[in-house]
């Protein structure tokens, strides 16, 4: 399988997910979830015009290219002119709300001056290896590429197959020709040719193309995918087109909470940013688990990263915050109700990343600000809501949490008291396994050890834990019942004692006595982006403290670049340590915070400068382009802007 690290456009439902270069072409095709499992390793088109050799769409010297969105929706136009033969084709991308296929249009127009004979050729290659190798079987108005896991059927809806070739395809299809005798065949890539015929100067065709997955869950014979074949080619494309462009475009119309001016082409880049985060965010969400990947996978081999189609809790309670800003309310709650309940482990932990689905990821290590996020996060839906029974439906899930954060904290901060009942317990559950709970990395996954940042989560998580109860204690099940309140009561000793040992634990071990600044960690002592979480969003220390002004200041000299991005550490090198949305994004609402509105400006400015043309925002920006460079459509980055959005707009 290629390397494909940098997509331009994102399309789905609530099944699918594909992502495309900025020419046209697949580059993933996902089902049924956003993150597993993917399908395609190579999906290429390509044209024959009269006698020439292959004109590969996708990429051709001769073509040039131009892609948009329709309006307010999930729709991906891309328009390819080959200056040669002066052909246009506009292709037209989409999937059905209600239909899980990809809809494939393309129109071909004659702009020349005499006839263009044209074929279509597509060639495609699917994931394979030893124990699910994938063959071919040739049909009247496509192919299908089967393994044992699941088949792909590709079908035209108006044309029927000229030519084929199962084997050896790459020998050939460069001359525009192929051609095999068997009509079944071992191979993972494979070809077709349609025949589009003689276009007459300004004369215009169509081919639709539908793609559909089947996970081969049910014993399905080739005779009776073929009879689902003809029943997908029945599909009416306008009707399923306008059905799908009225969905996307009501969908942005109820969850635009942000008002917005457009007054100016900035305006404008920053409310296409905004509706593109409002249709990227149910493309990321597995609607059966509430489980929301980081982003569309972009590097499956681990050459530059561990990979990014997962769920990270953390991430995704950075994500929810948004959510319940645009209005997703039910959304957020099925990730805290379902996929974080369905995955805590029996201690009350988090590990690090989930697929989608609820299963385990892999993973190396674990960060316990992934199981503090997640109390903070329940916390933080509350505040939005007031919904009290979603309080009682999380209050043994966060209970769970807060009791292993509290086995974390008596270890790290060393509390030995004979009275500390937690510390007890920590020595009983763990004698027979693990003599210590294994070290946290930081939420960056680089520096394992005591970070700033996972303790100021872990206090946000037991602040949040106290407001619940405060909340709760109010119910009349509750207030009249003992029980209940004996136990509240000595949860709430325990967590304000670990407080306090946590604030004299910063103090004397994360704060640069010299420099008077905090310090990311308590070996490398570097500066580092969140540091800021101390401030935001977890409040353990004041906006205004002195302590948090100089480490600001020592921020801007340590990680500011001269473009006013901002570096996630000092001496980052990774992708060549370029600046991220998200560090920035994270001083603008400090300095939103704080009532520095020019200097959050300049963070915004960078943000919205370095956006794609689609309103995507990326993990990395190039310093010197000034372009996205890595995890093109990333949820945290888009989560981040939302967030600074809301507090630039409403207070």
């Amino acid at each position: 399988m290629r390397t494909k690290y940098l997509n331009d456009a994102i399309i789905g439902n609530k099944k699918i997910v594909a992502s495309y270069t900025s020419k046209g072409e697949l580059l993933r095709l996902y089902y049924p979830a956003p993150d597993n499992k993917q399908y395609i390793d190579y999906c290429y088109a390509g044209l024959k015009i009269n006698d020439s050799c292959l004109i590969k769409l996708h990429d051709d010297i001769n073509n040039e290219y131009n892609q948009y969105y329709t309006e307010d929706t999930n729709i991906l136009n891309t328009e390819i002119r080959n200056t040669y033969f002066n052909l246009k084709v506009n292709q037209l991308d989409f999937v059905p709300i209600k239909q899980n296929v990809l809809v494939k249009r393309y129109e071909f127009i004659n702009e020349n001056s005499i006839d263009l004979d044209v074929k279509f050729l597509l060639h495609s290659k699917l994931i394979s290896d030893e124990n699910n190798s994938v063959s071919c079987k040739i049909i009247k108005h496509g192919m299908v590429q089967y393994s044992h896991d699941f088949t792909i059927s590709t079908v035209s809806k108006n044309i029927e197959v000229l030519s084929f070739q199962i084997n050896d395809t790459n020998a050939n299809i460069n001359s525009g020709v192929i051609w095999d005798k068997d009509y079944i065949g071992m191979s993972a890539d494979s070809s077709i040719c349609y025949d589009i015929g003689v276009l007459k100067p300004r004369e215009r065709k169509e081919l639709v193309i539908y793609m559909w997955i089947n996970d081969n869950k049910e014993k399905y014979k080739l005779d009776e995918i073929e009879k689902k074949n003809e029943e997908i080619r029945k599909i009416d494309f306008e009707k399923e087109l306008a059905s799908t462009t009225k969905y996307w475009r009501k969908y942005v119309k109820e969850h635009e909470t942000i008002e917005l001016k457009e007054n100016t082409e900035y305006d404008k880049k920053i409310k296409n940013i905004l509706k593109r985060t409002i249709l990227l965010y149910p493309l990321l969400t597995n609607e059966e688990t509430g489980g929301i990947s980081a982003s569309v996978e972009i590097d499956e081999f681990k050459t530059q990263c561990g990979r990014y189609s997962y769920c990270w809790p953390r991430d995704a309670v950075f994500v929810t915050k948004a959510l319940d800003i645009l209005g997703m309310e039910k959304e957020t709650e099925k990730f805290y109700k379902n996929f974080c309940k369905n995955t805590q482990s029996d201690s009350g932990m988090w590990e690090q990343r989930f697929y989608t689905d609820g299963k385990l990821a892999p993973c190396w290590g674990y960060q316990i600000d992934e199981t503090a996020s997640v109390v903070y996060g329940v916390y933080d839906h509350y505040e939005k809501t007031k919904n009290e029974k979603f309080l009682k439906d999380t209050l043994k899930m966060c209970e769970k949490a807060v009791h292993f954060l509290e086995k974390y904290v008596a270890q790290v901060m060393n509390i030995k008291e004979e009275k500390d009942l937690v510390k007890k317990e920590l020595e009983e559950e763990y004698k027979d396994k693990l003599e210590k709970i294994p070290v946290s990395y930081d939420l960056w996954e680089m520096h394992e050890g005591v970070s700033l940042y996972s303790i100021a989560s872990i206090y946000g998580a037991y602040q949040a834990m106290l407001k619940i109860y405060d909340v709760l204690e109010e119910d009349k099940d509750n207030a009249n019942n003992r029980l209940k309140q004996e136990k509240i009561a000595r949860n709430r000793v325990t967590i304000q004692e670990q407080i306090e040992v946590m604030k004299k634990y910063v103090q004397d071990n994360l704060y640069d006595e010299n420099a008077k600044t905090f310090v990311r960690n308590i070996e490398d002592r570097k500066m580092d982006i969140s540091i800021m979480g101390v401030v935001t969003p977890f409040n353990m220390f004041s906006k205004n403290e002195k302590k948090i002004t100089n480490t600001v200041e020592k921020i801007n000299m340590t990680l500011r670049t001269y473009t006013s991005g901002y570096k996630r550490f000092e001496e980052d090198n990774y992708r060549n340590g370029n600046p991220w949305p998200i560090a920035t994004l994270w001083m603008a609402l400090y300095y939103i915070e704080t009532k520095q509105y020019k200097e959050a400006k300049e963070c915004i400015n960078f943000v919205v400068s370095s956006a794609t043309k689609h309103g995507f925002l990326a993990e990395q920006v190039d310093n010197e382009t000034m372009e996205s460079n890595w995890v093109i459509g990333l949820g945290w980055s888009h989560a981040m802007f939302v967030l600074v959005l809301e507090k630039l707009v409403n207070g």
